[in-house]
């Protein structure tokens, strides 16, 4: 009989790419992820890896294997998550990827709602941008993601994750109090310097389309994924920037005022986990408190 174990390596390497990625993310080193995939070779009795250049290619046979694999790991995650629901208390260890404005203004709040609700489960968080998060969820490398995505550009999907609307909220130019107290447009900021997230992100998309539908190419003078230094930059009158509400829950607004967009567009922020581990009992109540954290919030 093959080892789940064993199978289990063989399907990171076709996720990751490479003996070192693999031996990374399963906490082994790469000579013994190398011993174990020899020896599952050895048990499957076909051929399951071939060179190509200086890595290891999967032949048709592993492929097949994988995709049985997966199927495997989903029957497992199931049946854990069916013992654990047949236990009185809720228990267990929830690793869930955030990204950074979800960060500040849910986790907080629902942090302090699992010590009341579930004080046995251990929430592990790790701050990571939506596309990479998701990617990594389906993976198995998080039980849970918190994402988004913006009008007109939809956080990818990735076959067995289910998505769970949190929220949205809305997208507005935020500019300096002092410096621009006049600015009442998106078009009248074509000459300041702007603030942006690093292409690829969702946000730096929207943004250069709505600079664009007002007939100028921004002037990006600088680039960060953390939302905390675009507020401290658009404050001191150094940058403009459009931002979703949501960021405004987490830090300190001063000397910022908000511009309404046409359109009024919004941001969804959405949970998804792996349909078979969304019944995992800690990971269902981690999931319900992140929905009732946003209702309490968008009430207020």
């Amino acid at each position: 009989m093959l080892d789940l174990k064993k199978l289990r390596l063989l399907r990171e390497l076709q996720l990751r790419g490479t003996i070192a990625a693999v031996a990374e993310a399963a906490s082994y080193s790469p000579s013994a992820v190398s011993q174990h995939l020899a020896q599952l070779e050895r048990e499957a009795g076909v051929e399951l890896l071939q060179k190509s250049g200086r890595g290891l290619r999967l032949t048709p046979a592993a492929e097949r294997l994988v995709a049985r694999t997966a199927e495997l790991l989903d029957v497992m995650e199931r049946a854990e998550s069916e013992l654990r629901t047949s236990g009185e208390d809720v228990a267990g260890t929830v690793r869930a990827a955030v990204f950074q404005s979800a960060m500040l203004a849910l986790m907080p709040a629902a942090l302090e709602a699992m010590r009341e609700v579930a004080p046995d489960v251990r929430v592990e968080l790790v701050q990571r941008e939506p596309e990479t998060a998701l990617h990594e969820t389906w993976m198995r490398d998080f039980d849970l993601v918190v994402a988004e995505h913006y009008p007109a550009h939809a956080a990818p999907h990735h076959p067995g994750l289910d998505r769970r609307s949190l929220m949205s909220d809305a997208i507005r130019l935020a500019v300096s109090a002092h410096e621009h107290s006049g600015l009442v447009s998106v078009a009248a900021a074509r000459d300041l310097p702007w603030v942006m997230e690093p292409r690829g992100a969702a946000s730096r998309h929207f943004a250069e389309q709505q600079c664009r539908v007002a007939g100028f190419e921004p002037d990006v003078r600088y680039e960060t994924a953390d939302l905390q230094a675009h507020v401290r930059l658009i404050a001191t009158g150094n940058a403009v920037a459009f931002l979703p509400d949501l960021i405004w829950s987490g830090v300190d607004a001063t000397g910022c005022r908000l511009v309404e967009l046409p359109g009024s567009p919004r941001r969804t922020v959405f949970t998804s986990v792996r349909s078979a581990g969304g019944e995992v009992p800690a990971v269902a109540v981690f999931r319900d408190v992140l929905a009732q954290v946003a209702a309490d919030l968008a009430a207020d």
